[in-house]
């Protein structure tokens, strides 16, 4: 009688889980790749999104990074402010209340030299506010606001940035729904009073916009 060889119980490699990562799409840092953090509220601008929304800006301020300084008030990743840098923007000041977010950040600026960005860990409107008390008439070219969704924080900063903002300047918005919703027939919200939506496009469940103020900065609506 032919004896069964006992076969070994087979063995399941895990697998560590993939990271997660965005890229600088154009400038001296092209192609570099940031990791993306899992952590709650940590939604980064898609590459695709930041290609189309840094054409824009480019046109806009007629390639002149050199004399632009950025803000990024919700940077987590720092794909956009990242990117603002890999362009050549003067100055980018980047907000980011999550600790480890603000680590990977630092990390991430260490790594390419990055010496025109600031790093600033805090609430993104008390952090505002505090700049507009300096008083030292700095002001940003271009403001970026990529907020967790649905916690109603563009009430809160979008007034404060036109205090922050420069003569001309622009502001970045990404957000759940449309700002301008002329369209749809809803009546656009009462924080947008005073500004202009110059460019607006969605991709997915991404809204994301270009804003600027028509009315001169603390004047109120």
């Amino acid at each position: 009688m032919q004896k069964k060889t006992a076969t070994k119980p087979r063995v399941h490699r895990v697998r560590p889980p993939l990271t997660h990562q965005v890229r600088i799409i154009g400038g001296q840092w092209k192609r570099t790749p940031l990791p993306v953090l899992a952590a709650e509220g940590l939604r980064p601008t898609p590459d695709r999104v930041r290609e189309t929304v840094f054409n824009w800006l480019n046109h806009l301020i007629d390639g002149r990074w050199e004399v632009t300084s950025c803000l990024d008030l919700f940077a987590g990743t720092g794909a956009l402010g990242f990117e603002a840098a890999s362009r050549g923007a003067a100055r980018v000041v980047m907000v980011e209340e999550h600790g480890a977010a603000v680590r990977q950040l630092e990390a991430t600026r260490t790594r390419l030299g990055a010496d025109t960005v600031t790093i600033i860990r805090g609430d993104a409107v008390a952090i505002a506010q505090s700049l507009i008390a300096r008083n030292d008439d700095s002001r940003f070219g271009v403001i970026f606001l990529d907020p967790p969704y649905h916690q109603d924080w563009m009430s809160a900063i979008l007034p404060l940035c036109r205090r922050l903002l420069a003569d001309g300047g622009i502001v970045y918005v990404e957000a759940e729904t449309a700002l301008d919703r002329v369209s749809s027939g809803t009546p656009a919200p009462a924080w947008l009073a005073g500004w202009q939506v110059v460019r607006a496009d969605r991709a997915g469940m991404v809204y994301y916009h270009l804003l600027q103020c028509g009315i001169p900065p603390g004047v109120e609506a």
